[in-house]
């Protein structure tokens, strides 16, 4: 197990239309996780991604934590097999319960929840509020035009040019833990050039 990443948050997605790839890579990042004793904090989801992760890292003998409001029980069933599933009333109650008291947050390919997930954590990180590494899996280069929005962003003075040290993106599964334990480190004086 690792020292120093004892559990992460994952944003990821339900979709089982999306190519099967993405569920593959799902399951190899749950193996490669569960694998070092790391937890994981995610959606709760039996489908997609969601499920495919979980079950990854329940073959590996993980740890692994779902979080599912409530109303989605219609639209999402909860993972049957999973360590704990928490139950709470809002989809900001479940954001909040998946990004608290984790070590890292990472974002596999996803729609338009895991985006928001993924840049309210990136929003939170350069306010100060999360200080952990942020890890892009850019799996089949699938966030490239995100990437290049928040280059965007930074060469158009909408961001700092030290915001983009905020993330870091790799391409393949067995690259993650060591981008969450090379991340570069933030602390709350980033407040100090939040706003530009």
């Amino acid at each position: 197990m690792s020292d120093q990443i004892r559990s992460v948050c994952v944003y990821c997605a339900s979709s089982m239309q999306a190519d099967p790839s993405y569920r593959e890579s799902a399951r190899q990042l749950g193996f490669v996780l569960g694998s070092a004793g790391i937890s994981i904090v995610f959606g709760g989801g039996r489908d997609g991604s969601m499920g495919a992760l979980a079950d990854g890292a329940l073959d590996a003998g993980g740890n692994v934590i779902g979080v599912l409001p409530n109303f989605m029980h219609d639209v999402e069933p909860g993972h049957p097999n999973i360590t704990e599933l928490k139950l709470v009333d809002s989809m900001h109650e479940r954001k909040l319960a998946m990004i608290e008291n984790v070590d890292a947050a990472i974002a596999l390919p996803g729609g338009c929840g895991t985006f928001e997930e993924l840049l309210e954590a990136i929003t939170w990180k350069r306010l100060g509020l999360f200080l952990k590494p942020i890890v892009i899996m850019n799996f089949n280069r699938y966030y490239d035009p995100l990437i290049k929005m928040l280059d965007v962003s930074i060469e158009q003075k909408f961001m700092d040019k030290r915001h983009s040290r905020m993330w870091s993106v790799v391409e393949k599964t067995e690259e993650v833990i060591d981008a969450i334990s090379n991340a570069p480190k933030w602390d709350a004086s980033a407040r100090s050039f939040a706003a530009i």
